[in-house]
């Protein structure tokens, strides 16, 4: 049997990991992908760097996870290296102490990733709300907007409605460029 350890990121802030196990390789890595899928989980990153220091032990493993300065690049080894630069983090410090195990490594990863929190006096810039549409002229016509549904009926016989003749679009003639050249000789 072959037993696949993957990690799926988006380098934006999610990342998973994923382990499968299967008699053809190819199997083992299909179900460990769509297990990585399933598992992700949202990093908060500040920066390029993680908010704050932290430290996890998870079963054997013991990871240490400090914030970095811009530029000083990604400080890791092993499994937890691979982990961190899917999850889309540029600079960090880490050491990874206790066992060498891949698998127990990058699920240890993970639980460290996982614990971080967000700060709450940084905030993420929020899109602008979408302004209400009342009575805007039509980009087309210029004329303004139908008046809403509830407004007093017209007086009068009703009129039954007519179908509505579009113009059709005007053929485009071949554009003749203003000046020819001559083709040039050897």
């Amino acid at each position: 049997r072959f037993r696949a350890t993957v990690v799926v990121g988006n380098k934006k802030g999610k990342v998973g990991v994923g382990i499968g196990k299967s008699t053809e390789v190819t199997g083992a890595i299909q179900k460990a992908v769509n297990q990585a899928k399933k598992s992700l989980i949202i990093v908060p990153i500040v920066g390029q760097t993680i908010p704050h220091r932290v430290l996890v032990k998870f079963k054997s493993a013991k990871l240490l996870l400090m914030p970095a300065c811009p530029g000083t690049g990604l400080i890791a080894g092993g499994p937890l290296r691979k982990v961190l630069e899917l999850a889309g983090i540029a600079d960090i410090m880490s050491k990874s102490l206790g066992c060498n195990n891949r698998v127990t490594n990058s699920q240890a990863a993970i639980v460290a990733l996982s614990s971080l929190k967000t700060i709450p006096w940084i905030k993420k810039p929020e899109a602008p709300a979408p302004k209400p549409v009342e009575n805007q002229p039509m980009p087309q016509t210029g004329r303004p907007a139908p008046a809403a549904p509830h407004a007093a009926p017209l007086k009068g016989k009703p009129v039954a409605a007519a179908p509505v003749k579009t113009a059709a679009p005007a053929k485009a003639a071949a554009s003749v460029p203003a000046k020819a050249e001559a083709p040039k000789k050897a």
